[in-house]
């Protein structure tokens, strides 16, 4: 119950006030647009399909180095460097979520794979286009794409007391 109210003050924040849902979904890092690589922003295009993975996931190290937890909220891309910040709209809601694996590898020519923990925060429970634009950089820490408070969580499994 806690996971899903801090999901969903991450997603109001994000709609709210962009540069503080970065801190919010990156585990407190941030970077402002200007430090975009803008040929990357560039290669990214501003819609596209979107699969989502999690529970067989749970415990296994994403390709950037963070170990996958209900909690962790993200994305994986098959191109862009691990950290990318990329706001991701989906029906009206935003969220910025960190690049922290390589993917997805569906088949089905999805060009995004969002953690359960950004799905469930965008309302996302199937197959769905989503908009996208990259909006800053984290610095890639196994910490990245935790809430800020949760840090001592993820050392046992990512549950929560309550």
């Amino acid at each position: 119950m806690r996971l899903l109210g801090l999901l969903a003050v991450t997603a109001c924040i994000s709609a709210a006030a962009p540069s503080l849902a970065a801190a919010a979904s990156t585990g407190g890092a941030g970077a402002p647009a200007a430090h975009v690589n803008a040929a990357l922003a560039r290669k990214v295009h501003p819609s596209g399909i979107a699969t989502w993975f999690g529970p067989g996931f749970y415990g296994n190290e994403t390709a950037c180095g963070q170990t996958l937890t209900p909690e962790v909220v993200g994305v994986a891309n098959r191109t862009l460097p691990c950290g990318t910040l990329v706001k991701v709209t989906y029906r009206g809601r935003s969220l910025t979520v960190p690049v922290l694996d390589r993917g997805p590898y569906s088949g089905i020519g999805a060009d995004w794979d969002l953690t359960s923990g950004a799905a469930q925060a965008l309302g996302i429970s199937e197959t769905v286009r989503i908009d996208t634009r990259v909006v800053g950089a984290a610095r890639n820490t196994p910490a990245l794409g935790l809430p800020p408070a949760s840090s001592t969580s993820s050392l046992d499994g990512g549950a929560l007391a309550g």
